[in-house]
Formats: structure tokens, C-alpha cells, sequence
């Protein structure tokens, strides 16, 4: 059933990836393609391929098109996108087949429809489809020699026809040298050179102007210092260097990356892992180019084939971060600060530099390459109810998770919540009735306080000044530090008190988007915003907020449901008295300050501490996790842990005691003791005293 949830899933993506394209108007869709387009709406016979600098293939690639010159533009762009997606599915099922072995028969089965899906998600695909480009079918051409049955004749030839698409991917000649293959590399060469002459015996003045005017490309296309054109070139001219400077440093980082790159990609591909050379290899070629586009760039995504890591709960976080990269935009990779968004803003090309130069792939002769260190677990709680858990199948990791990846899905999982309530529906007539429904059952309820306090907290400036601050600021700051803190001193708790809070903001988007609700401050009933002063509610941007966020996202109240989840973990984990009592005041206070500066109903803070009652209870009937995990005892060193070894030598029962019961501790070395001594009295009390203390 996972292996056909699979495939529906590659082909729905695949099917819907096309339908975007053909449901664009003729003047928006495969614009790139449009540059052969003639004025009687076929593509060009005559004139220059390089007029207006549009077109940037090679003459090579123009000589190829040049058989659809009868073809008309509406039945050319159908057939175009259907030819190209035809071409990802064999790209995907080709890259499975190209796996390094031995390959699990699980992993053969999930292979071919994951690596279609993630092909159709990522950017590269998606502009080629979008431009009209042809870049699929150089990645192709060269996976199509790492497949088993390929000859070296074969795959010499498969090579240097790509590198006549694409020049850069000559550089896969010179890993064949380097690997023993140099007829192959040199049958490489010469298809190249062969299908380059034959290109200009047909067009020479095309020729020229692409080999001779713009060496190799340069200049055709977008500006080279434009943020499409991620390559070391690009980056160089962004950062303000020009002229012989910045060739001469280009030509230096250029033979830097060439050779570190290039002696990584024949270590693994004598290691078996053609794949993964090639991704390596066509990174370099990306980064040296002088111009890499993004529908060039699907070689980073191949490299998400690479083992990395010792430990088994870190083996997600290369592929996670490649797949991250290649398909989702810059905003929703980095917060838009000055310095993260310099990072965002050049992320393919720092992807290829660290693929090929940096990331420390293992070899299939390393101990860890089928056998990384397992991450202890344990096995699906206990209930009173035989129906609790529900995923009996998922195991409870009990080690702390990986930083990286914790950190990747926080942001990726707080972008899709913002773009969520973003385009959640905003009708202004809908959320207002809304906010009528909310007030009479209020008024009902005999609850209505919220124009009486607002007004106390406008007429009086400490507390409004102290509300409005508090409003800003604490939303984000105490649950951020309180998940900071869970994750460096109490790692399962971290885990135990994530999922509920991931589990309650995915409620409250479902709130926001079937209850569309007006705050107060946006009811035009009185109520002051004592953040933004008053409101024009007859112009749709009635205030500076609405152009970052929806307005009408009030029910449930996420400011409430966040600090109440805090207020929970911090009275159940705080070691004091006076802690546990401002964790259970933080929600109290938060629903004051909600209230006061207008921003919500009492009835939101109800339907806060609603979801994240839910959450706590999804998490107990899907896991089976209810009560808070007992914490695992810290190793200890030095002269304490020295002292900890000695009484397990002496006293080994009490150490288990001491340690919950487990005696799945790794062993440290101790004197041995004589088998039938008994430990001296002095000792036996100096021991018991000691680890009381600790």
C-alpha cells in the first residue's frame, strides 16, 4: 500500500507540474522556448540564434531543435511540456537503477517513484518546465552511462554529446581518465569536438559569436551578477569585484574546486558510487561555469545519494538540507535577515561547493556505511486502553535528535504555518459576523470584559506601553528558549513536549481557515489598538499588519495556546516552587494582555487552551506517550565519574538502582575485585554518601 501511495503520490505531482504549465497564457509559458519563435508563429529558420542575447544554448543544442522548425507554437509548448515530463520520469527511474549495491529490496521498491516525485518538486525541474529549457536531457545523457549495461564506447559517446549541450560537463572526460576508463574519455573528446565542428560547418557565424564573442556563453542570457546565475563568477561580480582582480581570484577558486572536486569524484567512483561522482562532478561544473542557471542546477539534488554521518539519526540531515534547498525559495529557507539572507540568496551555489568540496561522504568499505550507530528507542508505550497507541509501528527515540535537522524542520514547518494563515480566507464580511457570533455568545455567557479592560489598559500609558511590549515580544521569545532549553538539558523531554505543540499549531491553522475571525480592534465597535492607533476598516489595507500576515486569524488564540503549552512543561520540569507558579501565571497574563490590547476574544483564549489540550491528547492516543519521560542520568567525568566506577566495581546493585533499574550501561573499566572480598564498611558508607550526592 506504500509502494502505491508512492507512485500516485509521483504521479499526481507529475500530472499537476504540466497542468501548471499549459494553464499559463501563451505569453508566460516556456519563455525561453519563445525566443525560437518567428513572427508567423513558427520557430526560427533564418538570422541569428544570438539576436538580443535570448537564447543561451550552444550551437550544437540550436542545430538539434532545428527539425521542429514546422512545428506551431500551441501544439510545440504541448508537446514540449509532455516531452519533458516523459523525460524526468526516465531521469527518475534511471537514477534508481544507478544506485551503488548492494540495495535493500525495500529501498529498490520506494526508489524509482521518490526520486520522480522530488525530481518534479524541485526548482530546476520546475523552471525547465516553466522556460522550456533542455537541460534534463544532459543530466540524462550522463546517468545513462553509469548504468551497468553501458560500454565504455557508449558511454564516451553519451558524454560527449552532453558536454556539447552543456560545455562545463566536459570535466566527466577527465573523471573517466583519472578511473582507468581513457577510452571512453577519449571517445568523450572527440564526440564532443565532432558534434562542436559539425555545428559550425552548419552555422558558422552562430558558432562564433557563442565560442569566439562570448567565450563559451558568458554574457548570453540574464546579467552574469544577476542571483540567477549561481556560479563562482556570478557571486564574485554580486559582491562588487570586476575587471582583472576578479578574473584572476575567479581562476583561482575555479582550479581550487576543479581539483579538490574532481580527485573526490574519482575516489568514489573507483569506490563504486558512480552516482554520487557524477553529482559531485556536476556540482563543479555548475560552480566553475560562467554562467549556471537554476534549471542547470538538478546535479546538486543527485548528491542526496551520499551517506553521511556515523550515528543513524544523523543520516537525514544532508539529504533533508539538499532537497530543502533545491525546492523551496529563499524566504522559506532563512528568516529574511541582512546576513541569512546573503546565504539564502547565493544557497544552490554554496549546495554545490559543499557537495563537492566539503561534505565527508563515507565509502562503502567504512564500518558505517550499512551500519551506523543506532539510536536507542523504545518500544510503543502501555495504556489503559487496548486501542492506545494507534501507530503501535513507530518506536519512541529516546536519544537527543540532531540540531540540524531539528533546526531545518522548526524553520521549514514555521514557514508553511505563516504561509497558511496567510492565505487563509480573509473576507472582511465573513470574519465580522464571526466576531458578532463571538460577542453574543459572550454577552450569553456573561464573559463580554473585553471593551471595559481595553479601555482601562488605553487610558493608562505604564500599562499599555508594558501589554503592547509584552505582545511583541514574549509570543516567540519563551517558547523558543523554553524548547532551547529542554534540548540541551532534557532531550527526551524536548521530545515529549515538541509533538503536542506541533500537533496544536496545526489545529489552530485549521481554525484560521474554516473560522475566519475579526479582533476586536477590527470590529469598529469602539475597541482601541493600542499597538497601531486607529484603523480605516474601508480601505483593505486598514493597517501596516496586513501586508505581512492575516488580519483575521483570531480564533484559537496562538499567543495563549503557546504560553500555555509553556506554562504546562515549565510547572511539570521547573526544580522550584517559584518557577512552577510563574509558568502557571505566564498564560494567565498572556490572556490579560490579549485582551487588553484588543487583539482577541476571551473566547480565543479558550479555543488556545483547547488546542493544546488536543495536542497533548493526540500525541497520547496516536504514541501512547502520556506522563512526561523519565530523564536518563548524564555521564560523568573526571574525579566524579572515576569515583561512580570505582562503586559499580564495589556496589553494583546500588549503581542499578540508582540508575532507574537499567543496567544497559556502557562498561567502564575498574579494578577488578577479589570475587569472594567484601567491600570494606568505611567504603561501603563513603560509596552510599557519594552517590546519594550525585
Amino acid at each position: 500500500m506504500g509502494l502505491v501511495a508512492l507512485w500516485l503520490l509521483a504521479g499526481v505531482l507529475a500530472v499537476r507540474q504540466a497542468a501548471a504549465v499549459l494553464r499559463l497564457p501563451p505569453d508566460e509559458r516556456l519563455t525561453d522556448l519563445e525566443t525560437w519563435i518567428g513572427e508567423e508563429g513558427v520557430l526560427h529558420v533564418r538570422g541569428s540564434l544570438y539576436d538580443g542575447d535570448s537564447f543561451t544554448g550552444t550551437p550544437f543544442s540550436g542545430l538539434v531543435l532545428k527539425p521542429l522548425t514546422r512545428a506551431a507554437e500551441q501544439s510545440l509548448g504541448v508537446a514540449w511540456t509532455f516531452g519533458t515530463l516523459l523525460l524526468v520520469v526516465v531521469l527518475g527511474l534511471v537514477v534508481a537503477r544507478s544506485l551503488p549495491g548492494p540495495v535493500s529490496r525495500r529501498t529498490s521498491l520506494i526508489a524509482a517513484p521518490l526520486a520522480i516525485s522530488l525530481l518534479v518538486l524541485s526548482l530546476p525541474v520546475r523552471n525547465t518546465f516553466t522556460l522550456g529549457q533542455t537541460s534534463i536531457i544532459p543530466v540524462l545523457l550522463v546517468v545513462l552511462s553509469l548504468l551497468p549495461r553501458t560500454s565504455g564506447r557508449q558511454a564516451g559517446v553519451l558524454i560527449g554529446v552532453a558536454a556539447a549541450l552543456q560545455p562545463a560537463l566536459l570535466l566527466f572526460a577527465v573523471v573517466l581518465w583519472f578511473i582507468g576508463r581513457r577510452r571512453a574519455a577519449a571517445l568523450a573528446g572527440a564526440t564532443f569536438a565532432g558534434c562542436t565542428a559539425l555545428a559550425w560547418a552548419a552555422m558558422p557565424h552562430d558558432s562564433w559569436t557563442y565560442w569566439g564573442h562570448h567565450i563559451g556563453g558568458a554574457g548570453l542570457g540574464a546579467p552574469a551578477d544577476s542571483l540567477a546565475n549561481q556560479s563562482l563568477h556570478g557571486l564574485l561580480l554580486r559582491i562588487g569585484l570586476e575587471g582583472p582582480v576578479e578574473l584572476a581570484l575567479l581562476a583561482v577558486l575555479a582550479v581550487a574546486v576543479t581539483v579538490i572536486g574532481l580527485r573526490r569524484a574519482v575516489h568514489y567512483a573507483k569506490d563504486g558510487q558512480l552516482l554520487l561522482a557524477a553529482a559531485i562532478t556536476g556540482s563543479v561544473a555548475l560552480a566553475v561555469s560562467p554562467t549556471s542557471w537554476q534549471h542547470q542546477q538538478l546535479w546538486i539534488l543527485l548528491a542526496v545519494v551520499g551517506r553521511v554521518g556515523r550515528r543513524a539519526s544523523d543520516r537525514l540531515v544532508w539529504p533533508v538540507l539538499v532537497v530543502l534547498t533545491m525546492s523551496l525559495s529563499r524566504t522559506a529557507l532563512l528568516p529574511d535577515i541582512e546576513i541569512l539572507g546573503h546565504i539564502g540568496y547565493n544557497a544552490p551555489l554554496l549546495a554545490a561547493l559543499v557537495a563537492a568540496c566539503v561534505v565527508p561522504f563515507h565509502s562503502r568499505t567504512s564500518p558505517h556505511w550499512d551500519d551506523p550507530e543506532p539510536t536507542p528507542v523504545a518500544d510503543p508505550a502501555k495504556s489503559r486502553f487496548a486501542w492506545v497507541p494507534l501507530l503501535r509501528f513507530l518506536k519512541r527515540p529516546l536519544s537527543r535528535p540532531n540540531l540540524m535537522l531539528e533546526l531545518m524542520l522548526i524553520r521549514v514547518g514555521y514557514f508553511a504555518y505563516s504561509w497558511i494563515r496567510a492565505h487563509a480566507p480573509d473576507e472582511r464580511s465573513v470574519a465580522e459576523g464571526h466576531g458578532d457570533q463571538v460577542l453574543t455568545l459572550e454577552g450569553w455567557l456573561h464573559i463580554d470584559i473585553e471593551h471595559w479592560f481595553n479601555a482601562i489598559v488605553a487610558d493608562t500609558g505604564w500599562l499599555k506601553d508594558f501589554m503592547n511590549w509584552y505582545y511583541s515580544t514574549f509570543h516567540f521569545l519563551i517558547p523558543l528558549s523554553l524548547l532551547a532549553w529542554l534540548y540541551l538539558r532534557r532531550p527526551a523531554t524536548y521530545r515529549w513536549a515538541r509533538t503536542p505543540l506541533a500537533f496544536a499549531t496545526m489545529l489552530a491553522l485549521v481554525g484560521f481557515w474554516l473560522y475566519p475571525l475579526a479582533p476586536p480592534r477590527l470590529m469598529g465597535l469602539g475597541y482601541v489598538d493600542t499597538a497601531h492607533g486607529p484603523q480605516d476598516l474601508n480601505n483593505p489595507d486598514f493597517g501596516a499588519l496586513t501586508k505581512l500576515s492575516n488580519q483575521y486569524a483570531a480564533m484559537p488564540s496562538l499567543h495563549v495556546g503557546w504560553s500555555l503549552w509553556c506554562g504546562v512543561v515549565i510547572a511539570i520540569v521547573a526544580p522550584y516552587v517559584w518557577a512552577k507558579v510563574l509558568g502557571i501565571l505566564y498564560p494567565l497574563l498572556t490572556t490579560a494582555v490579549i485582551v487588553g490590547t484588543a487583539n482577541h476574544y476571551v473566547l480565543d483564549a479558550v479555543g488556545g487552551a483547547a488546542i493544546v489540550s488536543a495536542g497533548f491528547g493526540l500525541q497520547y492516543v496516536l504514541l501512547g506517550v502520556g506522563k512526561r519521560p523519565r530523564e536518563e542520568a548524564p555521564p560523568l567525568s573526571g574525579a566524579m565519574g572515576a569515583t561512580l566506577a570505582r562503586a559499580r566495581g564495589l556496589v553494583p546493585g546500588l549503581v542499578r538502582q540508582r540508575s532507574g533499574g537499567h543496567d544497559d550501561a556502557e562498561p567502564v573499566d575498574a579494578e577488578p575485585a577479589d570475587a569472594g572480598a567484601e567491600p570494606p564498611k568505611e567504603g561501603r558508607a563513603r560509596v552510599e554518601r557519594h552517590d546519594q550526592r550525585v
